[in-house]
């Protein structure tokens, strides 16, 4: 097994911490639409790629891999970053 393999093997899609999402946001965010403040690229938030084993959820870019969001939370709150999108556009 590669370094690609593992990483790949780490890698869910932003589906899967739709409940983290809606936990923070108050509404599903899995169809919400954003686009990439590094590449432009637009995608709907279940499309991206999440990275959850570590202290929080890293939420990353499918086309170029740039950090779109990081959600840490903590026994004095929840933590959001989301420098990485450039926009996010919720439906009602």
């Amino acid at each position: 097994m590669n370094d690609n393999d593992v990483v790949r093997d780490l890698t869910l899609d932003g589906n899967a911490v739709a409940g983290l999402l809606e936990e923070v946001f108050g509404a599903d965010m899995t169809t919400a639409d954003g686009e990439c403040a590094h590449c432009g690229s637009a995608n709907a938030v279940g499309a991206l790629r999440a990275y959850t084993r570590a202290p929080g959820v890293v939420l990353r870019c499918p086309a170029c891999g740039g950090v779109i969001a990081r959600i840490v939370q903590t026994p004095r709150g929840t933590l959001v970053d989301l420098r990485g999108a450039a926009h996010l556009a919720m439906r009602r």
